[in-house]
């Protein structure tokens, strides 16, 4: 995306490949967000508006945003939109969902190294 250029720019999902539509605009949102392409408080293309223009369903958009939202990169304010959350918000989330998992590891007397293992499986399964 070139400077002014509006999200997404010329990027496209690829219809062809095994990664789910969805999953590609999660992960490129994301891409851009932490390239900083994507400045913090950068508003997105309402959810009908960008499936229009990316040629995918209302619901591929939706899911996208909804885990981008569970996930700390982006923010819902009601009429004004979908916001870019700034990284340290992103990584306030992760810190807190890190900080519980090793609780609850330790809790359960898992080793530093059989966490990592545990986190890195669900991590690849997800």
């Amino acid at each position: 995306m070139s400077a002014g250029e509006a999200f997404p720019g010329q990027w496209k999902p690829n219809h062809g490949s095994s990664v789910a539509l969805y999953e590609q605009l999660r992960l490129h949102i994301i891409e851009q967000a932490d390239q900083g392409k994507i400045a913090p408080g950068t508003r997105l293309p309402a959810v009908r508006n960008l499936a229009g223009v990316l040629g995918v369903a209302p619901h591929t958009v939706a899911r996208a945003y909804k885990e981008l939202e569970a996930a700390g990169v982006v923010a819902t304010k009601g009429r004004n939109g979908t916001v870019v959350c700034a990284r340290d918000e992103r990584w306030g989330v992760l810190s807190e969902a890190a900080a519980e998992y090793a609780a609850a590891a330790k809790s359960q007397g898992a080793t530093f190294a059989e966490a990592v293992h545990l986190l890195a499986a669900a991590y690849d399964a997800g």
